[in-house]
């Protein structure tokens, strides 16, 4: 009798282990959840662009119902364990205090670190799995985007184009020439090239582009990016480190002064941006007094306007970016910042804007 009833015991908690790791391979799957399931479990999360994002959004909602499943059996396991062997039930029933042990039940003892242990193994294999997805730089990008962050704004520049067969080299070859020069400081400097061999100056890591947006205090830079399209972004921090961070994209990366001497990988591709609109950029990295009011849009057009955007910007090197934004009837600013202000004229962080009042 007695064996069976530990038979009984090993089995449930082996169909529950069952039950749980059933559910945890639920979060490898790339099919979306149902809608329903969406608005409980995203937490605020914003619906990704990429397909990059899109598999982290499904991953992201696939471990928490595998997370739910796991914590419903847990939960009857303990609320089994409260109510039916309770010290008050035992004296209803006319029996001892405590309740049968099964320390010594090998089976449940197996189940009970094997089955974690397979989760954990599970969990490990699905995040790889997506983060390998996001990471790889093998998606044979169409567009080349520099993005120099710097105390506090952003510099955007157009390396590469062949969206529809165009061939646009961006590189400004002079500029680099210059940054390269900044590299090594001239004999008789005083504590010459103290960092590596390398000048306090250094700006050869740096990018420079032909095309070039630029933030100011008083306009929030807006990168213009063709749909459908494969992009890759090049990250490099003129000054301290700063982060490149599209809620949409569900993905941010660090940017820092001499990337690769920080072990950093400084690109990264999206297969493409699958929905055009203007949405808005941050700086996710604490950088000092104005962090808060370093923003910039992503406007993302069709590859057509694209094409348009930049042959205007390619023939009108003295043209604005929001000449060029309006010649490809876009707005000529950025859209998506609201409520936030980029003006820097106040010492108590106060760059709440009142719609309203403002408005009026």
């Amino acid at each position: 009798m007695g064996q069976r009833k530990k038979r009984n015991l090993a089995r449930k908690a082996g169909i529950a282990g069952a039950l749980a790791l059933g559910g945890l391979t639920l979060a490898g799957c790339e099919t979306a959840a149902p809608t329903a399931v969406e608005n409980i479990l995203g937490f605020g999360w914003p619906k990704g662009i990429t397909p990059e994002a899109e598999s982290m959004y499904n991953f992201w909602i696939w471990v928490w119902v595998a997370a739910w499943i796991i914590g419903f059996v847990m939960w009857g396991l303990f609320l089994t364990a409260i109510f039916r062997w309770s010290a008050k039930k035992a004296k209803k029933d006319g029996k001892g205090e405590f309740p049968k042990q099964t320390q010594y039940n090998i089976p449940l003892e197996m189940v009970l670190t094997i089955v974690p242990i397979l989760i954990i193994m599970g969990i490990f294999f699905f995040t790889v799995q997506a983060q390998q997805k996001v990471t790889a730089l093998d998606k044979n990008p169409e567009v080349t985007v520099d993005v120099t962050a710097y105390q506090w704004n952003w510099k955007f520049g157009y390396a590469e184009n062949k969206v529809n067969g165009e061939n646009y080299n961006g590189a400004d070859t002079e500029r680099q020439r210059l940054a390269e020069q900044s590299a090594k400081d001239p004999e008789g400097v005083k504590n010459a090239n103290p960092i590596h061999g390398k000048s306090m100056g250094d700006l050869s890591y740096l990018n420079y582009n032909k095309i070039e947006t630029v933030g100011t205090t008083e306009e929030v830079p807006v990168l213009v990016l063709p749909s459908g399209t494969p992009i890759e972004f090049r990250l490099a921090s003129g000054d301290v480190s700063h982060s490149f961070w599209v809620p949409e994209f569900l993905f941010k990366r660090d940017v820092y002064a001499h990337p690769e001497n920080n072990s950093q990988e400084r690109r990264f591709q999206v297969e493409e941006i699958n929905e055009e609109g203007a949405f808005v950029g941050r700086c996710a990295e604490m950088c000092g007094t104005y962090h808060s009011m370093m923003n910039f849009e992503i406007r993302v057009v069709s590859p057509e306007d694209f094409n348009e955007y930049m042959a205007f910007r390619e023939q009108n090197p003295d043209a604005t970016n929001a000449e060029a934004l309006e010649k490809i009837g876009q707005e000529p600013y950025a859209v998506s910042t609201s409520p936030f202000s980029s003006q820097r004229d106040t010492a108590d962080a106060d760059n709440f804007v009142d719609a309203n009042n403002a408005a009026a």
